[in-house]
């Protein structure tokens, strides 16, 4: 219903096809342009399921899944494995950015604080896991634990 996001949408991937044509970024650019896009979107998807008066839970898992899709989409297209199906701290950074979104609606602060708060959270916590190589555990199923 809002035209906004296309909007801006449209802008932000008209200026990345110029400035990519003149300019070659540094390969360092899309890990971070995509965790800012996560904890963006992971924040607006937690927004919207608030305004829906879903519960709590389904409001974090909302901004986890708004925040994750775009990702999995962009790997699929470049036929790769998506990052939230490797070991990558990624969800995680969304479900713990969502978390922080919602128990800081319900304290004083108002909305903007909130929201700045909880983008942040998911952006440092995907930075962070990629500056220092940090994974979640793993297992095989029919694997010994030794």
């Amino acid at each position: 219903a809002d035209l906004w996001y296309l909007g801006t949408i449209s802008i932000a991937a008209f200026s990345t096809f110029l400035y990519t044509a003149a300019v070659r970024p540094p390969r360092s650019a899309l890990p971070i342009a995509d965790a800012f896009g996560l904890a963006i979107f992971t924040v607006v998807g937690a927004k919207v399921a608030i305004d829906g008066g879903v519960p709590t839970v389904i409001v974090v898992l909302m901004g986890a899944i708004t925040g994750t899709v775009g990702g999995i989409l962009r790997d699929v297209l470049c036929d790769e494995t998506p990052l939230i199906l490797r070991r990558e701290i990624y969800a995680t950074a969304a479900l713990g950015g969502g978390a922080v979104y919602v128990v800081l609606q319900g304290t004083s602060l108002p909305l903007p604080v909130a929201t700045v708060a909880a983008v942040t959270s998911v952006f440092l916590t995907r930075l962070a896991a990629l500056r220092w190589n940090l994974h979640l555990p793993s297992f095989r199923i029919g694997e010994s634990p030794n």
